[in-house]
């Protein structure tokens, strides 16, 4: 089960992102695309710590 909610953020943002909107005003900045991966990143080392801290994993 924790597995799941591991992935759920991440696949949120990956769809917000990933449908191509004109108007984003991330896409304009120049490192918007790596602030988004290190932000995904974080999150799954977050939920990864706190899944292993409770023995979920």
């Amino acid at each position: 089960m924790p597995q799941a909610f591991d992935c759920h953020p991440l696949t949120f943002l990956a769809g917000i992102y990933g449908m191509n909107f004109v108007h984003m005003p991330e896409r304009d900045f120049r490192y918007g695309y790596f602030i988004l991966l290190l932000v995904m990143l974080a999150i799954g080392t977050g939920l990864l710590w706190v899944f292993r801290r409770k023995k979920w994993l």
